[in-house]
């Protein structure tokens, strides 16, 4: 009896070992390829409990997921100008062919990596060249983004593995053009605002003569208005002296004499030699009607 039960048992450890070797389970991030003695069987792709056949089969898992591949060192590449740049660029990449990528790069993501980024640099490198830095920078950054990322993608696919992005983070000067290209910068800024420092001046003095010369022209306007205004004023005094001495010639020939009086004895040491018979003292000597 205990033989029996020892070898039922014995043959039950056996049967959950092989149902547990011909289990296994496909994460939803993977991707999974059964081989045979070494040959591929099937690829599973779907997640989930599967089965293998057991010391026959092993399973060997790859990640399905989105990977991005990021440039250790930024690449040295020439532009249609003859110039260095600097470029650090990455890459979004993930394998859609499990059983090509297996066989071509022996699913080694290290191989790939190294083949995609060869790809990418080799392309950067023909479409930097017909490009100024303009145009890489900013003009047709996004055209030549596709370009490349199209034809890394149709190289890439032979080997199981699709090309999703291209990007570039940095775009460059080598540091032994740097300084110079900075320095032509700040020339160029000093020379712009040079210009425009002169352009300020000069309309500056454009506003300033005007201004001047508005200045002239009113206050000519100005005097010539005071000037017509007092020679109405004072030819209107003329006229209303002229009306009111015309009525007594006598008062008025008085009335300025005694002011010449007036200004001629303004001091008292004021010496005056005249002939005793000069009109000068016609008021002086008596009433002034028949001069004694």
């Amino acid at each position: 009896m205990k033989p029996n039960v020892t070898n039922f048992l014995v043959a039950g450890v056996v049967v959950l070992i092989l149902a547990s070797m011909s289990i296994f389970i496909v994460d939803q991030r993977q991707t999974a390829i059964v081989f045979q003695l070494g040959e591929v069987m099937r690829v599973e792709t779907e997640p989930g409990i599967k089965m293998k056949m057991p010391l026959v089969q092993n399973v060997r898992f790859f990640d399905s997921r989105i990977l991005t591949l990021d440039a250790d060192e930024p690449e040295r590449f020439i532009t249609a100008e003859k110039k260095n740049v600097l470029v650090d660029s990455f890459i979004k990449w993930r394998i859609f062919d499990v059983k090509q990528y297996y066989i071509s790069v022996g699913g080694d993501e290290a191989r790939a990596r190294t083949r995609l980024m060869q790809t990418v640099n080799s392309t950067l490198r023909e479409e930097f060249g017909k490009r100024t830095i303009h145009e890489v920078v900013s003009g047709k950054r996004d055209e030549l983004m596709r370009i490349v990322q199209e034809k890394t993608d149709g190289d890439a696919r032979k080997i199981g593995v699709e090309v999703l992005d291209v990007r570039l983070k940095r775009v460059d000067f080598p540091v032994e053009i740097s300084d110079s290209v900075y320095r032509r910068m700040d020339a160029e800024r000093k020379r712009v605002a040079n210009e425009l420092r002169a352009t300020g001046n000069a309309e500056s003095e454009k506003i300033r003569a005007d201004a001047d010369r508005q200045r002239e022209v009113t206050l000519a306007q100005a005097y010539r208005d005071a000037q017509k205004i007092k020679g109405e004023g004072d030819a209107r005094a003329a006229s209303l002296y002229a009306a009111a001495f015309g009525r007594n010639p006598e008062f008025y020939a008085f009335y300025r004499s005694l002011d010449v009086y007036k200004q001629s004895f303004k001091s008292k040491s004021d010496v005056m030699v005249l002939d005793a018979g000069s009109p000068f003292f016609k008021y002086l000597k008596g009433s002034g009607r028949d001069g004694k």
